[in-house]
């Protein structure tokens, strides 16, 4: 529940924070007039994200059991691409996310309303589709039978919200270089989980050999059953009875990825400010700082 409380959290304030600083700028410079079209494209974006997350688990269970672990390991492997991608890119350019949406807004009101729904709907859409992709194959990949990897996911999306518009407000102050360096550490170990659980899909769709060679069986020791059998695979995604391609692909994945991602070198130094203007001009500023 708590790997899906983060991500959740982590894909939910990324969005929240392009919409606060979109929304902030409008106001800020007078062009309230803007905003209708802006909440336009985000409604669209947003619709979009559920409609294909609907997609995603209704279409998969009119599969056979073969085609359902072949797609769900198929798309596991893509959401992972997706997102280290993404805690990667969001690492690096944290910094200047103010200014380059800025920049599209400026372009987009000389434009007019369509170029603003287009704005909009192209910032929170990318963020939505990523978020739906990646909280369905995690979801897949930890499901228990029970309701809590969707309330895990709701919970994240919820207090995403709820820092979205804190920032807003002016109320918070947090690092959010920092932020999302360190939740992105924790979304790569929750990424290695669903990757695995991901090749053990193809495996089981036959489309990888291996299925029948385990790296280890420890289902004595740690139940699937048990409580902290169920809060491993909730958290990482842990499989007490993993195959050896199952072991490899987490550790060639986990370990280059966690350390480029960690290691200073490459990535920029100093210090900024991101501020967010409130409805009365007054701003609030979140340090950036790149760790």
């Amino acid at each position: 529940m708590f790997g899906n409380y983060l991500i959740g959290l982590r894909e939910g304030l990324e969005a929240s924070l392009v919409v606060c600083i979109l929304i902030a700028y409008l106001v800020k410079t007078g062009r309230k007039d803007a905003l209708k079209p802006i909440w336009m494209g985000i409604g669209v974006a947003l619709a979009l994200a559920l409609g294909f997350g609907c997609a995603l688990e209704f279409g998969s269970q009119e599969l056979t059991f073969e085609a359902q672990e072949a797609l769900g390991g198929s798309l596991s492997i893509v959401a992972v691409g997706l997102v280290t991608w993404m805690v990667f890119w969001m690492r690096r350019t944290a910094r200047h996310l103010k200014s380059e949406l800025h920049g599209r807004l400026d372009a987009a009101l000389a434009m007019g309303t369509g170029a603003l729904v287009a704005t909009a709907f192209l910032a929170v859409g990318r963020e939505g589709l990523e978020t739906a992709l990646f909280v369905w194959a995690s979801v897949h990949a930890a499901s228990d039978g029970t309701p809590r990897p969707l309330i895990g996911v709701a919970l994240g999306l919820a207090t995403a919200v709820f820092l979205g518009w804190l920032f807003y407000r002016g109320a918070l102050k947090i690092n959010l270089a920092k932020f999302f360096t360190w939740t992105g550490g924790m979304l790569v170990v929750v990424a290695a989980g669903v990757l695995a659980y991901g090749v053990h899909d193809l495996q089981e769709a036959d489309w990888i050999p291996g299925l029948r060679n385990l790296a280890f069986d420890i289902s004595g020791t740690i139940p699937p059953d048990s409580w902290y059998g169920t809060l491993l695979k909730g958290v990482l995604n842990f499989q007490p009875d993993p195959t050896v391609l199952q072991v490899t692909v987490w550790a060639l994945y986990l370990v280059p990825t966690l350390a480029i991602f960690l290691a200073p070198v490459g990535f920029a130094s100093g210090k900024g400010k991101v501020k967010v203007p409130d409805e009365q001009g007054s701003r609030g500023s979140q340090p950036t700082k790149a760790s």
